[in-house]
């Protein structure tokens, strides 16, 4: 068994993640329990996760410094790494150039951590600080074009930290490195499947003889939450879709096929399009969007709960990637509000019913296709749950909001028709609130700006931007500009995450 210390890192439930994948036990801990869970657990190996302090900050996060003599193998991950040398006695100071996002390790000492690992690979960062000096005992073993510290290591007190976040898909060794940090620890292996029966087992139990009401948007997230519940529960289940106006086109239909025919509910599909805009009416920041939409959405649920009392439970599609980007734990920062996190209310008349909290995006669509849900929700790319509403910088408004949907629908048919559709997590169009000079038919034309987004990405915790083809580029910015009015240019976001988010808001 391995323990993970969590210091509040966007990416330390995924650390754990990743050691079951590889076929090992891993538990999440905090650093104020530590040294009581290591004493109690007894743990092969420890991960020291990444954190967005700066560990010489009055009031980081930190941890008894007696673990670095119980004689357990230790991995330190970008704040992991910074703390072992804070509290060892060696040097860390704000970097004078930041990483976030990919660089270029360079190996340049042996270690037993690095067993099999090219002398140089793309790794992935996320850090303003760095190690200056490491402690006695220690020795620096990589670094990038950046920083000395890549990865330092005691070789003796089987001691081992890097800078960069091995956990992550687009750390080109990652795997291999947590592979070779497991085999240092002796950890023996063990299973993990996701079986739908075991979700299904769950909610029994929770449920029990009550009923529950599901928040359906369309999405594949909702739709295996509702599903799991379904199997669980049978019609005791009422599934309701919102229709806020701010999803795709059809939504709302694919929505009442799905739970007929396959599930036999008839879902009740509330048109609250005109009062999602008002009460967005004015609003441009996008965490009181968020919050607005989810308390509109609450409120419209709770007059359907009125009216059905016997109902007290609420089922929601949350998945892990929303749930850490909402402060998913004690010394995370939070990055974004979700409308089914952070925008509920702190008191709630029904108790909510989360089945796939725990799961990342490529573990909800592997659990979709044991469960036989249809192809169209596994492999449709994601939509945010405040929709369009975050795809529009500023005010959301019908003219802005028929813009953006106009345009993401050109980029879908484009992305398909090319076949780049089913190879990315995301591809869509954001209102950027700019405008620029065009010309249309000898005339001057003074309009918005059209972003594109497109991500490559399996977890939804880090991610790539795609290198699509510019006759692709070219044919979607022609489209967007000449048959979506009022759209003045269309330009390419090519930045990674980190630093940037997947959505713009």
């Amino acid at each position: 068994m391995i323990l993970v210390i969590d210091f509040g890192s966007q990416t330390a439930h995924l650390i754990g993640r990743r050691i079951q994948d590889l076929g090992f036990t891993a538990t999440i801990g905090t650093p104020e329990e530590a040294l009581r869970q290591i004493k109690a657990l007894r743990p092969d190996g420890i991960v020291f996760s990444g954190g967005p302090a700066s560990v010489y900050a009055p009031h980081a996060p930190t941890i008894d410094k007696n673990i670095f003599s119980l004689g357990i193998p230790i991995l330190g991950i970008c704040y992991g790494q910074q703390l072992t040398a804070y509290l060892l006695g060696g040097t860390v100071k704000a970097g004078t150039k930041k990483e976030f996002g990919p660089a270029t390790i360079f190996i340049h000492g042996k270690s037993k951590l690095f067993r099999g690992i090219p002398t140089r690979s793309r790794v992935w960062m996320s850090h303003g600080d760095k190690v200056e000096a490491p402690p006695l005992g220690f020795r620096f073993i990589a670094k990038t074009e950046s920083i000395r510290a890549g990865a330092m290591t005691n070789e003796k007190k089987q001691i081992y930290c890097i800078q960069f976040h091995p956990e992550v898909e687009h750390t080109q060794q990652g795997t291999k490195i947590l592979k070779n940090f497991l085999s240092l620890c002796g950890a023996k292996k063990t299973t993990h499947t996701v079986n739908p029966k075991t979700y299904i087992e769950i909610i029994n139990e929770q449920i029990g003889s009550s009923c529950a009401i599901a928040a359906v948007s369309g999405g594949l997230d909702s739709t295996v939450a509702a599903t799991i519940v379904a199997r669980a529960i049978g019609d005791r289940l009422l599934p309701v879709h919102i229709d806020s106006g701010l999803m795709r086109a059809g939504t709302a239909d694919r929505v009442v096929s799905y739970f007929q025919k396959s599930l036999h509910l008839k879902p009740i599909v509330i048109d609250a399009k005109q009062q999602f805009l008002r009460a967005l009416k004015g609003i441009t920041d996008p965490e009181e969007k968020r919050k607005r939409i989810g308390a509109l959405y609450i409120d419209l649920f709770d007059n359907v709960v009125k009216k059905q009392k016997h109902i007290t439970f609420l089922v929601q599609g949350t998945i892990y990637s929303d749930v850490i980007e909402s402060h998913g734990s004690k010394h995370a920062d939070t990055i974004k509000s979700h409308h089914n996190v952070g925008g509920l209310p702190k008191q709630m008349r029904l108790t909510l019913v989360e089945p796939i909290r725990q799961l990342y995006t490529d573990q909800v669509r592997a659990l979709a296709k044991k469960m036989k849900i249809p192809t169209d929700f596994i492999m449709e790319q994601p939509h945010p749950g405040p929709g369009y509403a975050i795809r529009i910088v500023g005010e959301v408004s019908q003219e802005r909001l028929n813009m953006v949907t106009a345009a993401d629908n050109i980029i879908i048919e484009e992305m398909k028709r090319a076949g780049w559709y089913q190879k990315l997590l995301h591809s869509f169009a954001v209102l950027t609130g700019t405008k620029s000079t065009a010309v249309k038919g000898d005339g001057r034309m003074y309009g918005e700006v059209v972003a594109l987004r497109t991500i490559v990405s399996r977890d939804r915790m880090t991610a790539d931007w795609a290198r699509l083809p510019y006759p692709l580029l070219q044919t979607i910015s022609s489209r967007i500009v000449n048959e979506v009015p009022g759209v003045s240019r269309v330009v390419y976001d090519i930045t990674t995450k980190p630093p940037a988010t997947m959505e713009w808001e």
